[in-house]
């Protein structure tokens, strides 16, 4: 008898078994992968429209675990629910059908545990996992709330010792939900201690079986083959066992974003673009009002501006007076409660989206830079430029040693550490430049910066927006004198307006303000 032929058949089937299962693993994760990343662009191009409008009920850390805690937890009902249940069956029906050839009753007893395991234990562990199930999704969206709002005051906590009962707040957070983590484990191993038990039993009650046809013949190899197949085919029931520990925080995760998907935005853009004249713009603001809750206070009231084609104004003002929110009104962040918004007498809310954004270009006080290079940083602006360009660019604004060393391909660290105050403004403006928008909204572009940069940098906006309609937000007044007109805002209203020249002879709020700053800097 040639014993190498039945090892190498034994040795090849458990190469074709690692094989396989590695195949399995292989699969099922690629087509979870591609679930997650649909799912992924779709709650992000759901969450996009919303914001910030329709977003003020959910908290900046609720958000963020919708959006990557739920949506990984989305994945468990492939891998830990759908796929062992059809795994399962799959098997259930081979072992059933395999092993009739051998002895029907032992087929038949073998394939209703089997059958009596995959209906019985889904709905049992599901009832028993439930509250341990909710409990860790609700601790894991409470913990990543807190870390948010705790890493987001961190300057302030730290500020403030007395105030350090954030941290056992945080800690018990985690505790707890360690805590129930565990207590889902240890429904996991008893889940897979009574399979193993299973497993034993139903090994012996095929012996019983196998012992009465062939009773002079226990050691056959028919009973040692249906003694493996048991032990292959209860394998494969352990994740059946716990396959629906998993599912109440897969439904909790698909309410949560559920919610999300069938929220609809407040700011709606129409198909169809109006046609304007995009190489100069006026701006027109006529008596809007808003307020950011129907019941609370107006930010803004009655206010009217205009802005003529390639006019300069300023628009100062004290913290909470309502100039940011003018600016999110101009991008359609928000739409007004009353009042209209024109440009080139084509109303805001008739330009698409695109068009919009090709319309208006915003330099924010905070520059949002990337963990990429300096060209990926330059392109979202305008992602067709050339190389050329960019580095035309750069040496407009100034930023020509940014290219040093590797050129346009030098990394600018996560959030752009490296660069100094100016250099992010000169690398927000550059943005703009290859935007190449003909109206330039400004948000404190002049904020954090001291005394010497900010002239630079008022110097270089007022050079490069020598063609351009622009509404600059400030409350510094460096360079402002040179702008067309300057507006004072004062609780939603604009109470005075003019030219640096006329406001200083009418010694009123404005005259206030210079007076302040200039002996603020005085001192």
């Amino acid at each position: 008898f040639n014993y190498m032929l039945p090892a190498a058949g034994v040795r090849g089937a458990a190469i074709l078994r690692t094989v396989a299962r590695y195949l399995e693993r292989l699969v099922s994760h690629d087509a979870t992968f591609k679930v997650l990343k649909h799912l992924r662009v779709t709650i992000f191009s759901k969450i996009y429209p919303l914001a910030p409008a329709g977003t003020p009920q959910f908290r900046q850390g609720d958000l963020l675990n919708r959006f990557v805690g739920d949506v990984e937890t989305l994945d468990h009902l492939y891998l830990r629910v759908l796929s062992p249940m059809i795994g399962a069956l799959l098997v259930t029906l081979v072992v059933g059908v395999g092993l009739s050839y051998i002895n029907h009753q032992a087929a038949l007893m073998v394939a209703g545990v089997m059958i009596i395991v995959i209906l019985l234990f889904p709905p049992l562990f599901y009832r028993v996992g439930k509250p341990a199930g909710e409990q860790i999704a609700s601790l894991s969206s409470a913990y990543r709330q807190q870390l948010t709002t705790h890493l987001s005051a961190m300057s302030e906590l730290l500020l403030y010792p007395p105030r350090q009962d954030w941290r056992q707040e945080l800690e018990q957070t985690e505790k707890k939900w360690l805590a129930t983590q565990a207590k889902q484990q240890n429904l996991n191993a008893l889940a897979q201690s009574i399979i193993i038990l299973l497993t034993g039993l139903t090994i012996v009650a095929v012996f019983i079986i196998m012992s009465r046809h062939q009773i002079a013949q226990i050691a056959t190899a028919d009973n040692a083959l249906l003694v493996f197949c048991v032990l292959a085919a209860f394998e494969a029931l352990g994740p059946v066992a716990t396959a629906f520990l998993h599912l109440s925080e897969v439904s909790i995760a698909a309410e949560r974003l559920n919610q999300l998907l069938t929220q609809q935005p407040v700011v709606t853009f129409p198909s169809q673009s109006v046609t304007v004249d995009d190489r100069a713009a006026e701006l027109s603001i006529e008596g809007v009002d808003f307020s950011y809750s129907h019941n609370g206070p107006k930010v803004l009231e009655h206010l009217t501006l205009t802005l003529a084609s390639k006019q300069k104004v300023a628009l100062l003002g004290s913290t909470g007076c309502g100039k940011t929110t003018l600016l999110q009104l101009l991008t359609r962040a928000w739409d007004p409660l009353a009042g209209t918004i024109l440009i080139n007498n084509q109303p805001l809310t008739a330009f698409s989206e695109p068009q919009l954004r090709s319309t208006i270009t915003v330099v924010s006080q905070r520059v949002a830079i990337f963990n990429q290079t300096l060209r990926e940083n330059l392109t979202l602006a305008q992602p067709l430029a050339e190389d050329d360009q960019l580095i035309e660019i750069l040496e407009v604004v100034g930023l020509s040693t940014l290219m040093e060393g590797a050129g346009l391909d030098s990394w600018l660290g996560e959030g752009g550490r490296p660069l100094s105050g100016g250099e992010r403004r000169r690398l927000a403006i550059a943005r703009a430049l290859l935007h190449n928008a003909p109206i330039w909204l400004l948000d404190e572009p002049l904020e954090g910066l001291d005394a010497q940069t900010e002239h630079l940098i008022m110097q270089l906006l007022l050079r490069v927006t020598a063609e351009k309609t622009v509404l600059m937000v400030t409350h510094r007044l460096t360079g402002i004198e040179a702008v067309d007109k300057i507006c004072v805002m004062d609780q939603g209203h604009i109470i005075e307006a003019g030219t640096h020249q006329q406001l200083m002879a009418n010694k009123a709020r404005y005259y206030a303000f210079r007076q302040r700053q200039q002996g603020h800097h005085g001192r």
